[in-house]
């Protein structure tokens, strides 16, 4: 996977949601100020909050494709997790969090308001919806169109994450907005508010949970596992894998340690042979596996005991 091309295509589609955000943000505040709508003030919230998100986002694209060096030996990619776990953070303190105390505020207001300005409020989210719809596409299109690690980018799953949340956050606000307008009782609106709010802080809390088994060390996935260990087994210098451990460094990094008893009677000098042209192939066969080491024992010199 050619990774500088596949950010590139990333970066777009995250200023692609960023500029829609901003201008979202901007409008639904206003809307929402004008009018009062609690569930277009928690749609305001929601947008600021995935706004700085791109921003943590963009800081991931950059900062994880640094080389290594002395004090990270094996580079840079977890960076990616660590700036997703700080949206997930965001979304659920800027967003969930404030629509939360929109909706609980909603409910404690005694009187029974048709505000004015509902109308223009609800142009705004139209507005809102075909944004996030058209940058929800292009980052689904994008996803589709890629393979292995840039498949799972947690840059680009939590654009998709963001958008989804922000379509079904936009039709909960309309539908709260219309029921208020057609009924006068806010209840409706507040409900909408708590609505997007638990539906913000379930997505956090999945965003969050996913970036946080990166981060402790996810082994690589099943199919690498198990084809590294059926290859191990099949070489004849190889009497048996006693273990095999992996764990993802990255996108399309993963580091591959595996301890061996080689068949007896292998000498020392065989013993360097086997292992080079063991890690050759497994990085001919596996190319994410960039990092492999070998623990070889019970190979004793021929004649020995």
């Amino acid at each position: 996977m050619n990774r500088p091309k596949s950010d590139r295509r990333t970066r777009i589609t995250v200023l692609v949601a960023l500029g829609a955000n901003l201008v979202i943000a901007v409008a639904k505040g206003v809307g929402g100020f004008l009018s009062g709508s609690p569930a277009l003030l928690s749609e305001a919230a929601h947008s600021v909050a995935d706004s700085v998100n791109e921003v943590f986002l963009l800081a991931a694209l950059r900062r994880s494709r640094r080389p290594p060096d002395a004090r990270h030996p094996f580079g840079y990619g977890k960076e990616r997790y660590f700036w997703s776990l700080l949206a997930a953070v965001g979304i659920f303190v800027v967003g969930g969090c404030f629509s939360f105390f929109q909706g609980i505020e909603a409910l404690g207001r005694d009187e029974q308001e048709s505000p004015d300005g509902y109308t223009a409020g609800l142009i705004v989210l139209g507005v809102a919806l075909v944004a996030e719809g058209s940058s929800l596409v292009r980052a689904l299109v994008q996803l589709r169109g890629e393979k292995g690690g840039a498949a799972r980018d947690p840059a680009l799953r939590t654009v998709i994450a963001e958008d989804s949340t922000a379509v079904l956050g936009v039709v909960l606000a309309m539908a709260g907005m219309v029921l208020h307008l057609v009924t006068g009782d806010v209840v409706w609106e507040a409900s909408a508010s708590l609505g997007i709010g638990l539906l913000l802080v379930y997505v956090a809390y999945r965003l969050g949970k996913d970036a946080r088994d990166r981060l402790i060390g996810e082994s690589a996935g099943p199919g690498l596992r198990r084809g590294v260990e059926e290859f191990l087994t099949s070489q004849a210098e190889i009497d048996n894998v006693a273990a095999l451990f992996t764990m993802g460094l990255g996108l399309d990094s993963v580091l591959v340690a595996a301890r061996v008893d080689l068949a007896p009677g292998i000498d020392s000098e065989e013993i360097e042979r086997v292992a080079v042209r063991i890690k050759r192939s497994i990085a001919r066969s596996w190319p994410e596996a960039e990092h492999v080491f070998l623990d070889i024992t019970n190979a004793p010199p021929r004649g020995g005991v």
